[in-house]
C-alpha cells in the first residue's frame, strides 16, 4: 500500500509562484511514473505534468514553459514548480504515482491552488 501526502497549495496572485510537493510512503517496490493532475470546478481532471523513472517529462500545453516537474527518488517525492501563475490555473491539484511491476495507480488527497487576478 502507498500513501501520498501533498503540500504546497494556497492562494497566490496572478504572476506569482507556488511549489507543490508529494511524498510517497508505505510498502512498495519501485515507483515508475509520478505526475500531477488538476481538476477545476465543473471540469474533468486533466494531466498537468508527468515524469518517468528515467526522468523523461511531459507537460500539458497550457503549462509548458511555466511549470517544471521534478522528482527526488531518494525521498520518493515529486515536485511541481509553478511560475507565472494565471487565474485559469486555479484547481485542486492531485499527485499520482504508478508503482511496481503492475504499474498500479495511487492518488493523493488533492491540494487547492487558487490564483487571484
Amino acid at each position: 500500500q502507498v500513501q501520498l501526502v501533498e503540500s504546497g497549495g494556497g492562494l497566490v496572485q496572478a504572476g506569482g509562484s507556488l511549489r507543490l510537493s508529494c511524498a510517497a510512503s508505505g510498502t512498495f517496490f519501485g515507483i515508475n511514473a509520478m505526475g500531477w493532475y488538476r481538476q477545476a470546478p465543473g471540469k474533468q481532471r486533466e494531466l498537468v505534468a508527468v515524469i518517468t523513472s528515467g526522468a523523461t517529462t511531459n507537460y500539458a500545453d497550457s503549462v509548458k514553459g511555466r511549470f517544471t516537474i521534478s522528482r527526488d527518488n531518494a525521498k520518493n517525492t515529486v515536485y511541481l514548480q509553478m511560475n507565472s501563475l494565471k487565474p485559469e490555473d486555479t484547481a485542486v491539484y492531485f499527485c499520482n504515482v504508478r508503482v511496481g511491476v503492475r504499474d498500479r495507480d495511487y492518488w493523493g488527497q488533492g491540494t487547492q491552488v487558487t490564483v487571484s487576478s
